[in-house]
């Protein structure tokens, strides 16, 4: 029988077009477990605590106890969420976590938004699915209602403005907008700030 670990080797390849019956299933089985888990987290209430618990379930690895959610949150597979330290997601944010998502130290991803890391083949007779990594740096700042596709890498201290539509990566320390997200400007005298 096909695992999950399996599974989500296969996904990390790019290969998704020539997934098997089995592996189907697998991950249909897979999905459905994270509709569970994410079901859980969102029908009642969890101290911070108990979210971070629910998160390392969901995601198979251990979330950093500074991680902060607001629920709901929604993913469709869950194992194949990587997250970094200090982030917060706040609530409405759904992840089509399939090709991967990478999440970097002390990010910020706002209400709604949608993170997806699977597409669909242009041609109309052969919609096989198509998947790659959403890579996000550290310490970048994602507004309500973004939506960031596959293979978009965000570098460090970068803004994603409310409502932008990120399909090119992003340079670091830039803020972009948008539909389709361009340019706005470079953020200037990015430098430390401790904290007291």
């Amino acid at each position: 029988m096909i695992t999950v670990e399996e599974i989500l080797e296969y996904l990390n390849s790019d290969r998704v077009e020539n997934m098997t019956e089995e592996m189907h299933e697998c991950s249909m089985r897979q999905s459905q477990a994270a509709i569970k888990q994410t079901m859980e987290l969102n029908t009642k209430y969890h101290t911070p605590e108990e979210i971070v618990r629910i998160m390392s379930e969901l995601t198979g690895e251990e979330v950093d106890k500074s991680f902060r959610l607001f629920p709901p949150f929604y993913t469709d597979f869950g194992r194949n969420i990587h997250i970094g330290k200090n982030v917060f997601i706040n609530s409405g944010c759904s992840f089509q976590d399939q090709g991967g998502i990478y999440i970097g130290d002390n990010t910020l991803i706002g209400h709604r938004v949608v993170l997806a890391t699977l597409d669909h083949d242009l041609n109309p007779y052969d919609r096989h699915l198509l998947c790659a990594p959403i890579h996000i740096g550290n310490r970048v700042w994602i507004g309500a209602g973004a939506i960031i596709t596959r293979g978009v890498t965000i570098g460090d201290g970068a803004v994603i403005a409310a409502g932008a539509v990120v399909t090119k990566d992003v340079e670091e320390n830039t803020i972009v907008g948008g539909v389709p997200a361009k340019f706005i400007k470079k953020i200037e005298n990015v430098k430390s700030v401790e904290k007291k």
